[in-house]
């Protein structure tokens, strides 16, 4: 295994340990916990479903089983408990030996910890003889107050104390989850490492700039002025100059140095030598290459904690007028103090970097970045205003509301009840709207329509039509089919074990039925709400716009039954795929059709911001990397046809309405440019076609 990779400079047989020199007064910079060199004692390894041995080269061997839920190892603290306050993470190398992709975790453990509670835990995916190191963050950011102090409003706090009390770690654990298959790995190196920065509660607040960064700390590339915001826009101004695209391109950006296939006049995929691929306008190959939230709203809320801000301006400002309001908030604490004033950094600073008539600035210079960058799509939940500029290609948007399923819920909201006429009828009257905008307009790909349903199990939408009121139309629909089917009550119980006097008593229970009895009918009905959910999208979509690709919903949770009704009614199925790799990405059954990546990010936490977001990375060149490896394999995957990066901007330092406050951008609040990840991005883009064709 590769050791350079670790934290650990040294090694030596240090289990859960820290020996200092005499007369240290500092902690030190990394701490050994475990490795397995010669003298490791393996009998004090404590195996689940798990056999392992000592290796040649000082690593353990852990081979998992498939008879438990989570087979593999725990490594106790030999002294009871281990103090590592003072570090912000414990790395384990990890190297997959095996010919097959494992998904490790590591979760470190207090006390009592459950798997939920008392416990942190992340993981790694790692391909055939590769070796990556899992990090698992002991504190949410590395901050750390003098005295507690609650910090509102944020996913991520800079003060945050997570789940974990890291002055009192008793165990370690490696495994697999719910594994179909054996896996043989191997890990070493495991230490602690990071360090914690203390500062005084007491002249922590303000903690948030005018620009809208945070105040405690410098980083490369931080503005602490307008006159550098101005500066950083003149350095930029030369780069887009020096990058003006990739050559070979037409204004669609399709591949004019590749083949030419059937124009249509807008776009459409096609399958060209084994790889599914979108046809551009013209007929050119096309992969769209895109980027989420291109837009230049950015508010933050304010109500109750102003105090977390230097010098907002005040009511006769020029800059007031970046005051709002704000009412969404589905998660959080703005969820319970809902409306809320909001305030927006990222437009005070376009004015202030832009001038009188920021607006139109912004949105051309956004179009020339994304050239120079090597993209070619403007996608999701981007400003109208910007993408109707017909000079990037775009996807359109399609939100709206309908009755919900009473008996379902979700992380976003319950699901549409789509027997109700008013799924059908809400979504003509917002295709309305698209009449003289996207529809048959050539620039438009496509619609995704909603965003990360709540899918459920195969059973779980047909068991809370059962759970709903008796007045819901989905349920109505479920009893008639049952009705046709079984023709008695009494046949019915006999098959599900249950009571119901009539078809009327079915009706106004809200008990759900035991799933494994009433499972065929169950799964069933699911498929009927399935399939009835995405052709009555595609049909009022090519009412309204014939020509443009129904692009699906967006799948974030999603079984395989759910997967194909999307497979019999959409052009491209979408997914949100917060993951390090969709290389191996597959619809079910092996349905041969083009998928697009309509969500996918990496953050860190070096250049001031307290969430990485939901896939984080050590810092931005590796962030660039991962950046890089993922649309590449995306690439490489033949039914892949575009990577939706999600977003442009880096959310509000202080975080959106639900508190999302993720280092995702391609830009920082000050509307500078990541330097690492737009190389990696140009990397990719400049040679796409390329890549994609010739890819084996």
């Amino acid at each position: 295994m590769n050791k350079t990779n670790s934290i650990v400079a040294f090694m030596a047989t240090i289990v859960f340990v820290a020996i200092l020199p005499a007369g240290a007064q500092q902690q030190p910079a990394s701490l050994v916990l475990f490795n397995f060199d010669k003298g490791f004692d393996i009998s004090s390894v404590i195996t689940n479903d798990a056999k392992i041995n000592l290796s040649k080269g000082g690593t353990l061997r852990i081979e998992t089983g498939t008879k438990q839920k989570w087979p593999g190892i725990t490594l106790k603290a030999p002294a009871g408990k281990q103090d590592l306050s003072k570090y912000e993470y414990i790395t384990v190398d990890i190297k997959n030996i095996d010919t097959k992709p494992v998904t490790v975790f590591c979760r470190v453990d207090n006390p009592g910890a459950d798997g939920s509670n008392n416990c942190v835990t992340d993981s790694i995916t790692l391909s055939p003889n590769s070796e990556e190191t899992v990090t698992v963050r002991l504190y949410p950011t590395k901050y750390q107050l003098s005295e507690p102090v609650e910090l509102i409003g944020m996913r991520r706090a800079p003060a945050q104390q997570g789940k974990l009390d890291s002055s009192n770690v008793n165990q370690l654990l490696v495994f697999v989850t719910n594994p179909g298959t054996e896996h043989v790995f191997e890990i070493d190196n495991i230490g602690a490492g990071g360090q914690i920065k203390m500062m005084d509660t007491a002249t922590f607040f303000p903690f948030i700039d005018e620009l809208g960064q945070y105040i405690h700390k410098d980083w490369p590339g931080k503005t602490h002025s307008q006159e550098e915001l101005i500066a950083h826009g003149k350095v930029e101004e030369k780069d887009l100059a020096a990058n003006p695209g990739p050559p070979g391109r037409n204004k669609y950006g399709g591949w004019t140095a590749g083949p030419k296939l059937k124009a249509t006049g807008f776009f459409d995929v096609q399958k060209y030598k084994g790889k599914w691929w979108l046809i551009d306008p013209q007929g050119r190959l096309f992969w769209s290459h895109g980027i989420d939230c291109v837009r230049n709203a950015n508010a933050t809320p304010i109500t109750d904690r102003e105090h977390y801000y230097h010098n907002l301006p005040k009511a006769d400002s020029l800059f007031s007028t970046f005051y709002g309001r704000g009412s969404w908030a589905p998660h959080g604490y703005y969820k319970d103090h809902s409306p809320y004033r909001t305030y927006d950094f990222s437009q005070a600073n376009f004015l202030r970097k832009y001038g009188p008539g920021w607006q139109q600035k912004f949105a051309d210079i956004t179009h020339r970045r994304l050239k120079s960058w090597g993209m070619n799509t403007i996608a999701n939940w981007s400003q109208d205003s910007i993408y109707l500029m017909r000079r990037t290609p775009y996807v359109a948007t399609i939100s709206y509301s309908a009755r919900k399923l009473e008996g379902s819920k979700g992380y976003w909201g319950k699901f549409y009840d789509v027997f109700d006429p008013s799924f059908r009828q809400a979504l003509r009257r917002r295709l309305e709207r698209e009449k003289d905008t996207s529809a048959s307009n050539p620039w438009c790909i496509g619609y995704f329509v909603h965003n990360e349903l709540s899918w459920g199990d195969e059973t779980s939408l047909a068991a809370a039509a059962l759970t709903s009121p008796h007045d819901q139309p989905a349920k109505k629909v479920f009893v008639e089919d049952l009705k046709a089917k079984y023709k008695s009550i009494d046949k019915l119980n006999n098959a599900w074990g249950t009571d119901n006097k009539t078809w009327d008593a079915l009706l106004q229970s809200t008990q759900a039925p035991d799933k494994k009895k009433a499972h065929d009918d169950l799964t069933a009905f699911y498929t009927k709400i399935a399939e009835t959910y995405f052709e009555i999208i595609r049909e009022e979509c090519k009412k309204v716009a014939p020509n443009q690709l129904y692009m699906g919903c967006r799948f974030a949770w999603v079984n395989d039954r759910a997967a194909r009704a999307a497979t019999k009614f959409c052009d491209i199925v979408s997914y949100n795929r917060y993951s390090y790799s969709v290389e191996n990405h597959r619809l079910p059954d092996g349905i041969d059709m083009p998928v697009i990546i309509g969500e996918f990010h990496f953050g860190a936490l070096d250049r001031g911001m307290f969430h990485t977001g939901l896939r984080k990375t050590a810092n931005q060149q590796d962030r660039a990397e991962k950046y890089k490896s993922y649309v590449q394999g995306a690439l490489r995957n033949p039914y892949i046809v575009g990577t939706h990066w999600f977003q442009y901007k880096d959310q509000a330092t202080t975080g959106r309405g639900d508190g999302e406050n993720y280092q995702i951008g391609f830009i920082d609040i000050c509307d500078k440019p990541y330097p690492e990840t737009i190389k990696a991005c140009r990397q990719v883009g400049y040679t796409m076609y390329e890549y994609r064709l010739n890819a084996k």
